[in-house]
């Protein structure tokens, strides 16, 4: 288990990089807004849950195979972003024929289906195994036990408060989306700004070539 003074060091620098935009914030912004604090909230969730799975992944060697290979690296980067774009289709199917109801908000999206979205999202993007390939094992100290062990307790701790910063901008983002829908068809401008923001998050991991 890793010492307090180390899970308090790698705590505020997991903050910090979870407030930084980046795809998931971003998504969880997006759908927020759309759809309100509850679907946000569920794609924080899900991209809480790929963290740790990136963690494990990372923990028992599965990540280091994946930087080993670029072919593979390639192959989950196109998948993930065919994954995001066909999201943001969808997400623009919905606003056309989105049935607006009396308060001016969309049909809302199943929870369970929010944090199915955000986990694959996240599960299946490599820059995201990588990067926690590269963070976790700078927080390991070998007085303080395994390497698997600990790495396994950050990655807790990371996917905890990406829920805890995620759902804070999920609640902020989810009561600006409420006002701005009591405007007439702002719910529905929300909705296709949603699927606009996934298609634009697919051609970013599609064509960005770096990887860390």
């Amino acid at each position: 288990m890793p010492a307090f003074h180390t899970l308090a060091a790698f705590l505020a620098v997991s903050v910090l990089i979870t407030l930084a935009p980046g795809p998931d914030n971003l998504m969880v912004l997006g759908q927020s807004l759309a759809r309100g604090r509850a679907a946000g909230f569920g794609i924080a969730v899900g991209c809480a849950l790929g963290c740790f799975t990136h963690t494990l992944w990372a923990a028992l060697g599965v990540s280091a195979a994946l930087a080993s290979s670029p072919t593979v690296f390639a192959a989950l980067k196109l998948a993930g972003a065919g994954y995001l774009c066909w999201i943001g289709i969808q997400t623009l199917i919905n606003a056309r024929v989105a049935q607006v109801v009396h308060n001016g908000g969309s049909t809302p999206t199943p929870w369970a289906s929010q944090v199915r979205r955000g986990f694959i999202a996240n599960a299946i993007n490599p820059k995201v195994a990588l990067f926690f390939l590269a963070f976790l094992p700078q927080f390991v100290r070998a007085e303080d036990g395994g390497a698997t062990a600990q790495m396994i307790a950050l990655g807790a701790v990371f996917a905890l408060q990406t829920i805890f910063v995620f759902g804070a901008i999920a609640y902020a983002a989810g009561t600006l989306g409420r006002v701005l829908a009591r405007h007439g068809r702002a719910s529905i401008w929300l909705e296709r700004m949603a699927g606009a923001l996934f298609i634009g998050l697919a051609a970013r991991l599609a064509l960005d070539d770096h990887t860390l």
